[in-house]
């Protein structure tokens, strides 16, 4: 299966949060080496993030570089409706995802920025299918939260969402509400629940040389 690609504007490409990659931008998004790990930064290329083949997969669990490269796509796992948050992994009630659309539908509006939250547990989601429903762009946040892999915050962040918000802000987040004695102890919902007013809040803040250095 061929790898989503972006434009270079319209997108950046941001590296497999488990190695001290640079981020850089790129059309194309592709496999990265297996070296320099870094498991507290967690935002992902959409091609990792969507298929749920997170590179530390090929450090734990062994799995060759041909079958990680194969990306999961099963769009009968989408809502017939449009939703910013899919709930295939059975996190959150129904009141708690509808009050998290509505938080996601005033940031849209007051800031521009569009959230949108994907619970699964790999390899049981819609995987690739999300680009297309959501229509993912250069003002997206797409969090993939999954506990497979341990931090169950994972983040993929389009370019113009990239200029206005630290890129050490989504390593924090993740470090306060995703990691495993957060979630064990209080629930994977508790941790989603978080980080989105966690977003919700930075997002609010005016662009500066301190916004966002608190999750909040």
């Amino acid at each position: 299966m061929a790898f989503l690609q972006f434009p270079s504007s319209c997108f950046r490409t941001t590296s497999i949060p488990t190695f001290s990659m640079p981020i850089t931008a790129s059309s194309h998004l592709s496999l990265p080496t297996t070296h320099n790990l870094n498991p507290d930064f967690r935002v992902k290329s959409l091609n990792w993030v969507f298929s749920g083949a997170l590179a530390l997969t090929l450090s734990v669990t062994g799995v060759g570089l041909a079958e990680a490269k194969v990306g999961v796509n099963k769009p009968e796992l989408l809502p017939r409706e449009f939703t910013p948050v899919i709930d295939v992994a059975g996190f959150l009630s129904d009141g708690q995802e509808k009050r998290l659309a509505q938080e996601i539908s005033d940031i849209e509006k007051d800031t521009g920025f569009k959230l949108r939250v994907l619970a699964q547990n790999y390899p049981d989601t819609p995987g690739l299918a999300i680009k297309d429903f959501w229509q993912v762009d250069d003002r997206t946040i797409v969090f993939v939260a999954d506990p497979t892999f341990g931090n169950i915050l994972n983040f993929n962040v389009g370019a113009t969402v990239d200029l206005d918000i630290p890129r050490s802000f989504w390593s924090r987040l993740a470090g306060k509400y995703g990691n495993m004695f957060y979630w064990k102890e209080k629930g994977e919902d508790a941790s989603i629940e978080a980080a989105v007013m966690a977003i919700s809040n930075c997002l609010r803040e005016p662009v500066g040389p301190n916004n966002c250095s608190e999750v909040k």
